[in-house]
Order: structure tokens, then sequence, then C-alpha cells
């Protein structure tokens, strides 16, 4: 557990005020292994597929680099690719995942299990804006941009809350990382740490 402080300062009226400590709460953010789709180049969403045989080699790499990494607490997508991750990199960890819903993949409505360029065929205005980083623009019909980043800051604010000073292991979706980190590029059974400090910006 890391903590700032105690530390005093002044406040408007010169007087000497304690600061109270400040934990910081560190999560390692994992992205799922390869899935049957991923290794299609088919858009999935919160579409199902389960891990492909590369993916499943992918996750007990994973999880044998982090063996004894220290972590408090083990969340997961309840989708199927990221889930068998979790449980993976779980018994590396010792730790048993816990589903959490808000961690599934932007909901790309229709465009889920196509490719790229047949969205693109389909609809192609829609996909320029949408691969622009229009914040509005709902993908297949699904949800935004904006949607996503809400729901996923929300959730990582109440585990900071929650856990304060813990360190949390979270396997997700390349949606969510970049909607709590914007411009992330993690491949899959890529890691990004993040603490709560980070997510105040």
């Amino acid at each position: 557990m890391i903590y700032r402080g105690p530390t005093a300062s002044a406040d408007a009226r010169g007087r000497r005020v304690e600061s109270r400590p400040v934990s910081t709460t560190h999560f390692l953010v994992i992205r799922h292994a390869e899935s049957l789709w991923n290794a299609d180049l088919r858009w999935q969403g919160q579409a199902d597929p389960p891990l492909s045989a590369r993916g499943l080699a992918q996750a007990e790499a994973l999880a044998g680099t982090l063996r004894g990494e220290p972590a408090d607490a083990l969340y997961s997508s309840d989708l199927r690719r990221a889930w068998q991750t979790a449980e993976i990199v779980g018994r590396a960890l010792d730790l048993e995942p816990r589903a959490e819903a808000r961690l599934r993949e932007l909901d790309v409505g229709s465009w889920s299990g196509l490719r790229r360029a047949e969205i693109a065929a389909r609809d192609g205005c829609e996909l320029a804006r949408f691969e622009a980083g229009d914040a509005s623009v709902r993908a297949g019909g699904g949800e935004s941009r904006g949607q996503i980043r809400r729901r996923v800051r929300a959730l990582f604010s109440e585990w900071v809350t929650s856990h304060p000073g813990a360190r949390i292991v979270v396997v997700t979706h390349l949606g969510v990382i970049r909607a709590l980190v914007p411009g992330s590029e993690v491949t899959n059974a890529g890691v990004l740490r993040v603490c709560s400090t980070d997510l105040a910006r």
C-alpha cells in the first residue's frame, strides 16, 4: 500500500492544515488473449467467441510471467474470451476471478461478426466517423465511445473508493482499455499498468 502523507500545508488564512494520507490503487489491466474472431479479423463487440488455440497458449504464457505478481483481487469481463484468460491468470496468482459485466467490450451492434471491409461497404461514413474518434457515433447502432468511457470510468472510480491502496488485476477488452486510457494500443494478452492518480487526469 502506498501513501502520500501525511503532509502539512497552509489554508487561505495561513493556518497550518495537515492533509490526510492518500492511498494509491494500482491496476494491472490485461487485454484478453486471442479469440477465434480475432484470428479471423472479425469485429466482436459483445459477441462471445472463445479463445483460439493460439489464445490459450498466449494466456498460459502470460500467466507464467505474472506468477508471483502481488495482487489483491482479480476482476474479469464475463465474456468468454476474457473469462478464459482470467481463469488461467487466476491460477498463477492464486485468485478466483470475479465477473463484472461493465468490463464488456464496446457494443458494436450490427457490425459484430463482420470484417472491417464489410463494415466499410455497409456503413462507410459512420465507420469513418467512429474511427476518427467521434464520441457520439454508436457503432453499428450499439454503443458510442462516450458511453463506454462513462461506463468504464465509473467502474474504476468505484474500485478506487472500495479498494484503496489495493493491487487489482483486470481482464478486459481493447475498447475498455482505450476508454480508460485513450490512445492505448495493447495486443492480445498484453498488459497495461495504471494507477488511480492516472485516472484523475
